[in-house]
């Protein structure tokens, strides 16, 4: 683990994952193996009630009506969809799932313009083909056919990112359960074993791109996760990704509460003149989700700590965000500096607490970008 830049769920929570395996008696479906009971708990976290000796924290924070609904249509022969904004947290709960129920959560193929059938069927080893011909042994499996052949889940990440008919090779899939190669006279289909299943991710952002069919759609339950607006889970969100962060990077730092507000505030105001906008020039390129918050809060963390006296101040926090928010010039900096002077100079006047140092901060980054 330590040699991995970042491990999957599976390795990162392999105690957790093990010791809820032992303490398991619930009903498993398939091959699972853990219980949809224990799945929930290892994403949610466990209460007091839940009678563990041992406490197992929250990973994804949400509706817990989201995640029962995932793993419910996991268990059936359905293929699982999250779609939602860009930041909300689908991939992390897929790979969440996948690692609570198979404990392999890397099987995945990534939707792009360049996704071909090839990604989620199967190709060759040219080499093999010339010197022996095409056989089993020559095949290269995706990872959505190795998932089919071990009866575990298979993900496709930005499902709507690849072209319609790449989207349709998954049809036959979902449906039949096999894949059939044509290329071989013998030994020709590889079926899918129980447990088998798909968690597809779309960005809700991409709508037009390219459209899921009729039948695709019909062949997935689809669960929409929605931008986190609740101020204290956005809080829970952001401060389970820093320490995280903080341990990966081995980083003692502090992050003040105080600061961790400010944040908070600053994209909640960004959000709200977005929401009140009558034209696209007047927002923000950036979806402002909670991905972004802490995108902007690693960077100051990681700036403070390598460039500064170790210590993390507004004013760094709010170059972090200026350089990540800022994407188009003279429009997204221009949006910035009008929050700066609307919003936060007024509340620094009135009360500092650590606001003086954001917009100084802020005008600064904004002026060097000019």
């Amino acid at each position: 683990m330590s040699e991995m830049l970042r491990a999957p769920a599976e390795v990162t929570y392999a105690d957790e994952l093990d010791f809820l395996e032992s303490v398991d008696t619930g009903p498993k479906p398939f091959s699972w193996r853990l219980s949809p009971r224990m799945v929930r708990l290892f994403v949610l976290g466990s209460e007091r009630a839940d009678g563990l000796s041992r406490e197992i924290p929250q990973k994804w924070f949400g509706d817990r009506s989201f995640v029962e609904r995932a793993i419910v249509t996991l268990a059936s022969d359905r293929g699982l969809l999250l779609i939602g904004d860009p930041g909300t947290g689908k991939s992390w709960l897929a790979e969440l799932l996948a690692a609570a129920i198979c404990r392999n959560s890397t099987l995945v193929v990534q939707g792009t313009a360049g996704t071909t059938e090839d990604h989620i069927k199967y190709s060759w080893n040219v080499s093999m083909v010339i010197a022996k011909g095409q056989s089993r042994e020559s095949m290269i499996p995706s990872p959505i056919m190795t998932a089919m052949e071990r009866g575990v889940v298979g993900r496709f990440e930005e499902l709507t990112r690849s072209t319609s008919d790449v989207q349709d090779a998954l049809i036959s899939i979902l449906s039949e359960k096999y894949v059939a190669i044509p290329e071989l006279d013998q030994d020709n289909i590889v079926f899918a074993q129980p447990g088998f299943s798909i968690i597809a991710t779309a960005n809700s952002r991409d709508r037009g791109v390219n459209d899921l069919s009729s039948a695709l759609k019909r062949r997935f339950n689809f669960v929409r996760i929605p931008v986190v607006t609740n101020k204290r889970s956005e809080a829970e969100i952001v401060r389970f990704r820093t320490e995280e962060l903080l341990r990966r990077h081995r980083i003692e730092l502090d992050v003040p509460p105080t600061l961790l507000d400010i944040l908070l505030q600053s994209f909640a105001d960004l959000r709200a003149g977005a929401a009140s906008a009558t034209s696209d020039d007047e927002k923000l390129e950036s979806a402002l989700s909670t991905a972004e918050q802490i995108g902007v809060l690693e960077d100051a963390i990681l700036h403070s700590q390598f460039f500064g006296d170790r210590t993390l101040r507004a004013a760094t926090i709010a170059g972090s965000l200026v350089g990540s928010l800022a994407r188009r010039s003279p429009e997204d900096l221009a949006i910035l500096n009008k929050y700066l002077h609307g919003v936060v100079e007024p509340r620094a006047r009135k009360d500092d607490d650590g606001w003086a140092g954001f917009l100084d901060g802020g005008r600064q980054a904004i002026a060097s970008l000019s």
